[in-house]
Parts: C-alpha cells; sequence; structure tokens
C-alpha cells in the first residue's frame, strides 16, 4: 500500500469523524436535510472569500462559508415562522437560489481556474495526496490533512466543552433555558461548526460527500441506541468504517472514491434498516406479528369468559365461531396453554382461575381505559409490556 493511499484513506477517515459529531445532533434535532442546504448555499461565501484572497486555501473562504451557513439556517428558520410553509418548503427555497447565486459568480467570473462546479459538488480525494503542505520549503503532508484535521480537534475540543448543553439543548430546550443555557446560541453554535465542517471537507470529498457523512451514520446509529454518547460512537465507527471500505471499493472497480464511500453508507444504513434488534424492519414486522396474535389471545379469552355453554367452548368450535384458521387457531390455543390461562379437558376450553382474573382485569381496563388498570396485568401477559 502506498503513501498515496494511506493518506487517502486518513483524510476520509478524518472527514467522517468530523461530519459525524454534528451530523448525530443535525439528525437528533430532526434537521437532516438542513446540512444538504448548508452543503450547497455556502457556495457563494467561497466564491466571495476566493474572490477577495485570489487563494483557495485561505482561511477566509472557511470564514465566509461558515457566515454564509448560518445565514442559511437564519433565512429557513424565518421563513418557517410566518407559519406559511414548513421546514422542508423553507429549505428547498433557500438553497437553491444561494447555490444558484454561487453557480452564477462561478460561471460569470472563475471559468478560467481551479474553482468549478463538478469539483464543489463531487470531490476528488484521489487528487488531494498531490496537494501539498510546504512549510519552510519542507513537506508536511496534504494540505486536506492539515485543514480537516484543524477542524476535528476543534470540533472536539467545542464537543467536549459544551457536551451538557448540546445534549440539554437538543433533547430539551425549555430546561436548557430555566438552567441559564440559551439554546438560540447553541443551536447557531451547531450550524457554525456544521458549516465550518462542511467547507473545510468540499476541496478533498465534495458536498455530496459531506451530507451523507453526516446523515447515514448518525441516522444507522439512531437505530440502534437510545444513548447519545453511544450514538456519537456509533456514529464515528460506521463513518470511519465506511470511509475505508468505500476507498478500497472504489479501489476495486476503479470507479470514483467518494461515489463508492457514499454507496458503502447506504448498504450500512440499509443492512441497519432491515436488522437493527428494536427498530428494524424485521423487527417491526416480527412484533406486530406477535401483537396480532396477542390481541387474538386476549379475543378468544374474552369469547371463552362470556360464553358458559361447552359447545361454545368446543376446540373445534373455534374456526368456526370466532371464523380463525386452523393455523392461528393452533397458535392462539397454544399461546394460552403457555400463558397458564385455559385447561383443555376433553376439547373443552376452560378458563383457569389466573386467565379468569386477567380477563376480569383486560375487561375492566377496556371500560375504564385507566392505564393503573392495565399494571397489574404487565407481569401476566406480553401485549402490556411497554
Amino acid at each position: 500500500m502506498s503513501s498515496a493511499q494511506i493518506e487517502i484513506q486518513i483524510i476520509a477517515s478524518l472527514v467522517a469523524i468530523a461530519c459525524a459529531i454534528p451530523g448525530t445532533f443535525l439528525v437528533l434535532r430532526k434537521m437532516a436535510m438542513i446540512s444538504d442546504a448548508i452543503s450547497h448555499s455556502i457556495l457563494p461565501g467561497i466564491v466571495i472569500g476566493f474572490f477577495i484572497t485570489q487563494d483557495l486555501n485561505s482561511p477566509l473562504l472557511i470564514l465566509l462559508a461558515a457566515i454564509t451557513g448560518v445565514i442559511t439556517v437564519v433565512l429557513v428558520e424565518y421563513i418557517q415562522k410566518t407559519g406559511l410553509v414548513k421546514e422542508d418548503t423553507a429549505i428547498g427555497l433557500v438553497f437553491p437560489v444561494l447555490f444558484s447565486i454561487g453557480v452564477i459568480m462561478i460561471a460569470k467570473n472563475a471559468n478560467d481556474i481551479h474553482l468549478d462546479i463538478d469539483a464543489v459538488l463531487l470531490g476528488e480525494l484521489a487528487f488531494a495526496p498531490f496537494d501539498r503542505l510546504l512549510i519552510s520549503g519542507i513537506d508536511v503532508g496534504p494540505k486536506s490533512l492539515w485543514i480537516i484535521g484543524s477542524i476535528l480537534i476543534i470540533t472536539i475540543a467545542l464537543l467536549f466543552a459544551f457536551f451538557k448543553e448540546l445534549k440539554l439543548s437538543t433533547f430539551d430546550k425549555g430546561l436548557a433555558a430555566s438552567l441559564g443555557f440559551s439554546p438560540v446560541v447553541i443551536h447557531y453554535g451547531l450550524m457554525t461548526v456544521s458549516s465550518i465542517t462542511t467547507v473545510g471537507a468540499f476541496d478533498a470529498v465534495g458536498a455530496i460527500l459531506v451530507v451523507a457523512l453526516m446523515i447515514a451514520p448518525a441516522a444507522a446509529a439512531y437505530l440502534l441506541t437510545t444513548n447519545l454518547k453511544k450514538m456519537l460512537i456509533l456514529s464515528i465507527v460506521f463513518g470511519v468504517f465506511s470511509a475505508i471500505s468505500g476507498y478500497w471499493f472504489a479501489h476495486w472497480l476503479d470507479a470514483s472514491i467518494a461515489g463508492s464511500i457514499t454507496t458503502m453508507l447506504g448498504l450500512l444504513f440499509l443492512m441497519v434498516y432491515l436488522f437493527a434488534p428494536s427498530k428494524g424492519i424485521i423487527a417491526v414486522i416480527y412484533r406486530e406479528k406477535q401483537q396480532r396474535i396477542e390481541v387474538s389471545l386476549l379475543t378468544f379469552l374474552l369469547h371463552l369468559k362470556n360464553h358458559d355453554d361447552q359447545r361454545e367452548r368446543h376446540v373445534n368450535h373455534l374456526n368456526e365461531h370466532i371464523n380463525w384458521q386452523k393455523v392461528r387457531s393452533k397458535t392462539v390455543l397454544e399461546l394460552a396453554m403457555k400463558n397458564n390461562m385455559i385447561l383443555i379437558n376433553n376439547n373443552i376450553v376452560s378458563l383457569t382461575p389466573k386467565g379468569d382474573k386477567f380477563t376480569t382485569q383486560a375487561i375492566d381496563y377496556i371500560i375504564t381505559n385507566e392505564d393503573a388498570q392495565i399494571e397489574g396485568m404487565k407481569e401476566d401477559f406480553f401485549l402490556f409490556r411497554g
């Protein structure tokens, strides 16, 4: 493995970590699409900064891009607060306008320089090792590595310094305000960090990959845990894994590195989306199936409670009277036996004392609809367990 390959993977990993941290809070705040808006709308700030400095590596570009990102958030929130349109509509109105302004500025004034639309949108990690940083004639590594590394250090420092404030303002703005933390300041601080991270990764990976690295790892982690610290760690792990595996996938296919990393992020999220233990699609389908069976069990127990006639409680009569298929009847009977709710004697089904007591409680709950009625039933019946 060459030094260029190592540098590419390090840069991609650092970008993934730098994006995962603000991305986690954006997902939790239900502001995932704002990252897409920021990643495109900061283009005018980059162009203006370049016109002023004539240097793509000037810190002024990052500053002006961050300011443009904050302006984007302010405009979106102002339009949303009018109550005339929703947040997604406001985002769809603001960022295309700002991005288009940047595109026009490039097309009219910067056609003969490196700052082009394709580089901004797609980026190319393969070129990052060739843009070196020289200090007193000494090669100290790729410029992208130093830029994104510096941003990452600042981001981590801010995370440790304001973790409590970020957590409180994310989950309970009212409590944060009552404790003296300004949710507005924290909010715009997060937006500023997101903007700086985005522009720092622009030249190396492009806007599309920045959005993917900010949202996909955090969204996957969100499906696996409700703990903020674990979610941050999982987001970082998913981002780094996708960055490295995406690079080798691109190497194998001889394809775009940014595109391959984004593809790996999509596949990773798909796997989590399908197989997450509690929130995954398969787990949800299984849980819904179990709940349907449990509802059927409750229906069956109520039927037994309301009929004393043996003919009504005969096993063969259940399919006919309750209109169940044989497989469903067998499943419900087995579940009732497992929960010690019924007895079967000469094919006549009867409620056990436990089943009779439980059914009486269920009727009381149905009539009163009071949560207090359900507490004593949770241990007896899976249907009522949180």
